[in-house]
């Protein structure tokens, strides 16, 4: 089973019943990027999750949480089941981000108990268009007679305490998924501090795809994290608990079974005075 499929496929399911097509197009540097976008053209029947507004809380007093703290489960079940996600729905997410975005609701789906099949678009929208594909202005209207109920699975997932419990001891692997510059700590221009948490190793997200922007295999993303333990816990970071979700998938696929997002990450983290960090190479 793969989590990624390509734009044929998608093609032919378009207007399925019990197949809802979500677009999660969202820039960092301009947070209404993805709305004007998904309101010029669209996959057809696709909707619009906002990755501030539905795919995160509000953000909280001093940082606390994260530049994208996970949104109430109540409330987040709210809007799926507006767009007509029930808890067995095939979901096929997209963006413009490489899969980050789209990874992110798919982890936010396994954390709420989604039983159905959730899929990413390979090559996004714009491999979409490229492709030739139909696009659409159409906003579907919201679904009626849809409930998503949560069962929440807080085992993927650890807190900042957590974190520093851990910290140290024996088969538990903290693994930054941001750029390798800033991991070493030499820019950082979103966040307090610069660097990482102390003992944390270095894997980039977008080091899951291959030069042509495909997913690779679950052979190659197992070479991505030679030398991890199967019996290790791993604790996955990156900036806000959201790019750190193709590495927590891309581990799944690779054979590990204890693998948890730390959802706060760096942002939460270098808010605390006092937080240790670290720099350079570990």
């Amino acid at each position: 089973m793969t989590y990624y499929q390509k734009a044929a496929w998608v093609l032919e399911r378009l207007g399925e019943e019990g197949t809802v097509i979500v677009d999660t197009r969202y820039a960092l540097n301009d947070t209404e990027a993805g709305r004007r976008a998904y309101a010029e053209a669209h996959i057809p029947g696709a909707y619009y999750l906002d990755l501030s507004r539905d795919l995160s809380g509000p953000k909280r007093p001093n940082g606390e949480g994260g530049r994208h703290p996970l949104p109430e489960p109540e409330a987040l079940a709210a809007v799926l089941g507006r767009i007509g996600i029930g808890s067995n729905t095939t979901v096929i997410a997209y963006d413009d981000q490489g899969g980050a975005m789209a990874s992110r609701l798919r982890w936010l789906l396994q954390w709420l108990g989604h039983d159905g099949q959730v899929y990413l678009l390979e090559g996004g929208f714009a491999g979409w268009q490229a492709a030739g594909h139909p696009v659409s202005t159409e906003v579907p209207a919201p679904a009626e007679g849809v409930t998503f109920t949560p069962v929440v699975r807080d085992e993927l997932l650890v807190s900042q305490e957590d974190v520093k419990a851990r910290m140290g001891k024996s088969g538990i692997v903290l693994i930054d998924s941001r750029e390798a510059p800033r991991y070493r700590g030499e820019v950082e221009p979103l966040d307090p501090k610069a660097g990482h948490i102390p003992g944390a190793i270095n894997r980039f997200w977008n080091e899951g795809k291959r030069p042509d922007g495909t997913w690779k295999s679950p052979e190659e993303q197992a070479e991505r994290f030679a030398g991890l333990s199967q019996d290790d816990e791993i604790i996955v970071y990156c900036g806000s608990g959201v790019t750190a979700t193709p590495n927590v998938f891309a581990l799944q696929e690779a054979g590990f079974r204890n693998v948890k997002l730390y959802a706060g990450s760096w942002s939460d983290w270098s808010s605390v005075e006092g937080n240790p960090v670290a720099t350079g190479e570990e």
